[in-house]
């Protein structure tokens, strides 16, 4: 962040090197918290848990603010339970495993806590369990996962537990994505979720960087239907979006567009999210934020910066109308 603010690094670095610090953060921490578990309760059963960073944790690409999606999937290889002290059944064992992961990411300090943490991307939501038995999550996602499930999955890594379990959970992610799927369904999909997220999360402005038409949730929404469509196993936008090519149908042209809109709508998340506001203060920010504001996104002013949105904007919204509509006059 200090980076970030001085100009040393660009928003794309800070937000890999944000995810870096999650990521040894979450691997660090995942061994003391199994290790004081266990000597309540025993070692884990089987293989142990293996814990999966969604969302922009999965994609490498965090700000300041950024809370951590993350599922937990467990092998408890045939155990009915535990060993310790005090025994668990296998299931109850590894949500409170969880749980208590969650629980030291959370917890408050003197400086506040590590993070805020998101399970909601787990099988069934906020209805189903806390942690997923592997066999489990395999057979929900083959047979009853929705498509925004599968969407999510395209930006699924592992970032702490078990690592051999994290390397099979990673091959059956790689194997379910190079599934055939239907481009008109899919796509009805993605478009219904569109409408609801409008709704859910409406901009705040036109300098608003992530929520509005062809914004930040819009790309990456597409971005993820490149990659299903695609068969592609990659997580990260800028990847994503170049899948777009076989998964899409997008031009070169569109592709780069995509890119640029992207990559300035990303530098005014982070600058923003540094600064402190949300993005609906940012037109309201001191003279000294703003000359941050520009030169993070290489603007000359904030009207320019403004007007750029705008146009880049209209063109995401263009790009993602064709593609929708295309699909929808093909089928």
């Amino acid at each position: 962040g200090v980076h970030l603010l001085r100009g040393l690094i660009d928003a794309g670095t800070a937000g890999k090197e944000y995810s870096d610090v999650a990521s040894a953060v979450l691997a660090a921490l995942a061994k003391p918290v199994i290790a004081e578990f266990a000597r309540k309760h025993g070692e884990p059963p089987g293989r142990g848990v293996a814990i999966l960073g969604m969302g922009s944790l999965g994609a490498e690409q965090l700000n300041s603010a950024s809370d951590l999606d993350l599922i937990a999937i467990y092998d408890a290889g045939g155990m009915d339970q535990s060993d310790g002290p005090r025994p668990l059944a296998s299931r109850t064992y590894f949500a409170r495993l969880t749980q208590a992961m969650i629980t030291a990411l959370t917890a408050p300090m003197a400086e506040g806590m590590l993070y805020e943490v998101d399970m909601r991307l787990r099988p069934s939501g906020r209805q189903g369990p806390v942690a997923t038995s592997f066999e489990s999550f395999r057979n929900y996602q083959k047979t009853e996962a929705w498509t925004w499930e599968h969407l999510a999955l395209t930006r699924a890594r592992f970032v702490a537990g078990n690592t051999t379990l994290g390397d099979e959970i990673e091959a059956f992610r790689v194997d379910l994505l190079a599934e055939d799927r239907d481009k008109s369904k899919v796509l009805g999909d993605v478009a219904d979720m569109r409408t609801r997220l409008a709704e859910a999360k409406p901009s705040l402005g036109p300098l608003d960087p992530k929520f509005g038409p062809g914004r930040l949730q819009d790309i990456e929404l597409l971005a993820q239907s490149a990659a299903l469509l695609s068969g592609s196993a990659a997580r990260r936008v800028a990847d994503q979006l170049d899948a777009g090519a076989f998964g899409l149908g997008l031009s070169d042209e569109e592709i780069a567009t995509l890119k640029s809109a992207h990559t300035l709508f990303w530098r005014v998340q982070s600058a923003a999210r540094v600064i402190g506001p949300g993005a609906g203060d940012i037109a309201g920010l001191g003279e000294g934020a703003r000359r941050f504001l520009t030169r993070t996104t290489g603007t000359e002013s904030i009207e320019f910066l403004e007007r750029e949105m705008g146009r880049l904007g209209a063109a995401v919204e263009n790009i993602i109308g064709n593609v929708i509509e295309g699909s929808r006059n093909a089928s």
